[in-house]
């Protein structure tokens, strides 16, 4: 009975362990993660295309795993990020889309990533981990003065950056698109004033009168719109928008845009380099393929896509570096080869309604209908993701099963031997028994897709049958009749007249309809069967939200001047503090 018994126990522990995943040497990994702005998931080889040439990153997916159901939180940048870098759903924080604001629009607005969120890298700060932070943040940086650096990464856990911390715009490639209309609204204004300055002058002296107040009020009025005419011209978004940080200093202001390619590579590299004898983090968050889609001479006119294909093309030669290049070099000569998980994916889908002319400049999205900013469809969710850990995740591996961005927190945060918090909600799941093949299925049965505050979507994954239902109650009113895009708008609007609401729900099983083209029959009793089923989750779901701040909404995404990082004198922000010599390992 005393060998029975031992030899049950035996076999319990036998059984824990071999259900274990399998680690490296060191029980504290590190963890390299390249995150892609705007990149749709049909724009890479190892996805599907075969016009645009991306071997690194189709290399990366040939050593390790590739996910085809890789979800975002949200189709926009800030709320994207946002629930990435926390493991919850961007309205939890207050970083979801708030009317037409779909993202912080400038450095200098009070919203940002609130300060009392946990995020991953702090946990593992926790644990002993160096945490850095490269490349485009846009999370916000200030709250009550320019130097208070409440939402700077270096506030949420993270002990270096190396950066933009707002986004791209195409003022910072020196195209002034953003300001045009308030330009000529200005240049009118300022002539109008101009001419009622030399009237006022010609009537006085006509008249010979002492210059009157009216006249020093109308010169001081005349000499500010000059001024502000003057600097629109020239880019103030360019100068208060486009900077480069380290840590809390101003690096560049405005940016160069040539060369922040080859810095990021070289900071990377640096960073591994100063924490190779201690577990590090390590993000790197790629300006490309974002508008204005600067890129380097060696790269133009080289793709078969124009300048877009050009820019993913730089971007796959960046990654090259943390595949075999001098950042990987870096991390073999430590010893860490087998001790490291690099992990590749994209904020969210292609940007469908950039053009430049009638030539279109945004991504594809593959098969998937719809790309960023356009609420629940696939193509603005679904992006790549690809994790690389020799050693312990196995090689040329295809999941096909629901998985999202906000897994990453609680992934990290399992191999970084920390806990997750206990006063809040993280809807992301532990990847690790799915990438490691200890589990067949996914840990997310639904994962609800919001488009602000709003609701629009619902996807079920019914393990039993395998089948994945999706639930669209709102969707955006495409333009014009027939498009798959909001091409009367930068982006598609989550509320009002812009969206169609459904009654009933469109309904589509993804497993068999991924391209979301023929919603199931609602008279059937399938499709009854299955909302029932969603219904009841959303029921539940929304019980778990509560009311937080709008980080987004109009006031805290409002400018102001005493929030706005200057280099030197403000308005007339200027500096350059890089190394003029550095070397263009792009050019």
């Amino acid at each position: 009975m005393g060998y029975t018994r031992r030899h049950g126990i035996f076999l319990v522990i036998l059984h824990l362990v071999s259900n274990t995943p399998v680690m490296a040497s060191n029980p504290k990994p590190n963890f390299v993660l390249l995150l892609a702005d705007d990149l749709g998931i049909g724009d890479i080889g190892c996805y599907g295309n075969d016009t645009i040439r991306t071997p690194n990153i189709d290399r990366l997916a040939n050593d390790g795993v590739k996910l085809t159901q890789h979800i975002t939180a949200a189709p926009m940048c800030t709320p994207s990020r946002a629930a990435l870098i926390t493991g919850r759903y961007p309205m939890r924080s207050g970083m979801a889309t708030c009317g037409e604001r779909f993202v912080l629009r400038w450095i200098g607005v009070s919203g940002g990533l609130p300060p009392n969120e946990t995020t991953f890298a702090s946990l593992l700060q926790k644990q002993g981990y160096s945490t850095g932070f490269i490349g485009k943040w846009h999370l916000g940086l200030n709250c009550e003065s320019s130097n208070d650096h409440c939402h700077h990464p270096l506030n949420h856990g993270f002990d270096y950056f190396y950066g933009l911390p707002h986004t791209l715009v195409y003022e910072c490639g020196g195209v002034n698109i953003l300001d045009a209309h308030l330009q000529a609204q200005l240049k009118l204004l300022t002539q109008l004033m101009a001419f009622a300055v030399m009237t006022l002058v010609i009537v006085r002296y006509s008249n010979m009168l002492t210059i009157s107040r009216n006249l020093i009020l109308y010169s001081a009025l005349f000499t500010v719109l000059f001024f502000i005419t003057w600097y629109l011209k020239y880019g103030f978004t360019q100068h208060w928008n486009c900077i480069i940080l380290r840590n809390h200093e101003i690096i560049e202001q405005p940016m160069k845009m040539e060369r922040i390619a080859s810095q990021m590579v070289r900071e990377a590299q640096q960073f591994i380099e100063r924490n190779k004898n201690a577990p590090f983090l390590l993000i790197v968050s790629f300006l490309h393929v974002h508008i204005p889609l600067v890129t380097t001479k060696a790269f133009t006119g080289k793709s078969k896509h124009g300048p877009y294909g050009d820019n993913v093309e730089e971007l796959d030669f960046m990654v090259v570096f943390f595949v075999s290049g001098s950042v990987v070099n870096t991390i073999n000569n430590a010893g860490l080869k087998n001790n490291t998980m690099i992990y590749f994916a994209s904020d969210h889908g292609g940007h469908l309604e950039v053009k430049e002319g009638e030539l279109q400049t945004g991504g594809w999205n593959g098969i998937y209908r719809g790309g960023k900013g356009m609420a629940g469809w696939e193509g603005g969710i679904r992006v790549p993701g690809i994790f690389r850990w020799p050693g312990v995740i196995p090689s040329n591996v295809e999941i096909d099963e629901p998985t999202s961005l906000m897994d990453i927190y609680p992934t990290l945060v399992y191999l970084g031997g920390g806990d997750l918090p206990k006063d809040r909600i993280i809807d992301g799941q532990n990847l690790m028994p799915l990438l490691t093949k200890q589990k067949p299925h996914s840990e997310h049965e639904f994962l609800f897709h919001y488009c602000g505050l709003h609701l629009h979507a619902v996807r079920w994954h019914q393990k039993e049958s395998g089948a994945i239902w999706k639930a669209h109650y709102v969707t955006p009113v495409f333009f014009p009749e027939g498009a798959v895009g909001c091409y009367n708008a930068r982006f598609c609007a989550c509320e009002g007249d812009c969206v169609l609401h459904h009654d009933p729900p469109l309904l589509f099983e993804l497993s068999a309809d991924p391209s979301e083209s023929s919603p199931l029959d609602p008279h059937v009793d399938l499709y009854k069967t299955v909302l029932n089923r969603i219904k009841m989750a959303v029921a539940e779901h929304q019980k778990t939200v509560s009311e937080v701040p709008a980080q987004l909404c109009f006031l805290n995404n409002l400018w102001r001047p005493w929030l706005q990082p200057c280099c030197g004198t403000f308005p007339l922000c200027w500096c350059d503090k890089e190394d003029s010599n550095v070397t263009e390992i792009l050019g």
